[in-house]
């Protein structure tokens, strides 16, 4: 069965610096029918403005990704981090028992397009942890490279949930297929371009979930970029 949320029906928030499309519901935003699925809480998919971001703000008990589609995003945080993510590079902060971060676009004339991600924990209370690593497009074109588990195997970034995160760059015509183990459930993620899901057409920012379906063939109609999280 797959269950598709277009794009449309996205919570919007817009605040001049930030125009902010959320999957699932997110601050103000609120319907209990969509809280999230499986251990995925959020999808926001952000563009904030040159100079401009979100001041020092606390998190706890959540695994969060952020992963850049164009510009650059600037990191601090309590645990004495400060970086800089770019198109290509994967973030997992763990907020664990706590963590304060802000997340600033440090660019004086670009935009700067990203993802940012919550899923749940397997339980509370572990210890606040950071890891950010590089995905260059050739690992990402023309397959599902792994960028985020439950073990960081393969390279990937380590969160403390029984999930895990592809990623894939297509061009068009080419297909990538995705067989979850018996009782495993995905949600597809269109973040540029288009794409078939087994016969369903998803446009940029749409979503759609995946259960009791054995194998996922995602074939580009156009140039694409597109998440897969596979979830207990």
């Amino acid at each position: 069965m797959i269950a598709v949320l277009p794009s449309s029906e996205r919570f919007h928030t817009e605040a001049g610096w930030l125009d902010s499309r959320h999957t699932f519901s997110f601050a103000d935003h609120y319907d209990p029918e969509r809280v999230g699925f499986r251990a995925l809480r959020v999808i926001n998919d952000d563009r904030v403005q040159p100079g401009r971001g979100f001041g020092s703000h606390s998190h706890r008990d959540m695994e969060i990704i952020t992963y850049v589609l164009s510009g650059e995003l600037g990191h601090k945080d309590s645990l004495g981090n400060g970086s800089v993510i770019r198109p290509g590079d994967v973030q997992r902060m763990s907020a664990g028992t706590g963590v304060v971060h802000s997340e600033t676009n440090p660019s004086r004339s670009e935009a700067v397009h990203f993802l940012q991600i919550w899923i749940v924990p397997d339980r509370p209370g572990h210890r606040p942890g950071y890891e950010q690593k590089a995905f260059p497009d050739a690992d990402r074109r023309g397959k599902l490279r792994l960028v985020a588990s439950s073990n960081g195997r393969d390279g990937s970034v380590g969160i403390h949930q029984d999930a895990s995160v592809y990623a894939a760059l297509l061009e068009p015509g080419e297909r990538v297929s995705h067989e979850p183990r018996a009782g495993r459930h995905a949600w597809v993620h269109v973040a540029r371009g288009s794409v078939d899901l087994n016969g369903k057409t998803l446009r940029e920012g749409d979503g759609a979930a995946v259960s009791d379906e054995p194998r996922l063939d995602l074939t580009a109609k156009d140039s694409a970029e597109v998440l897969l999280f596979d979830l207990a």
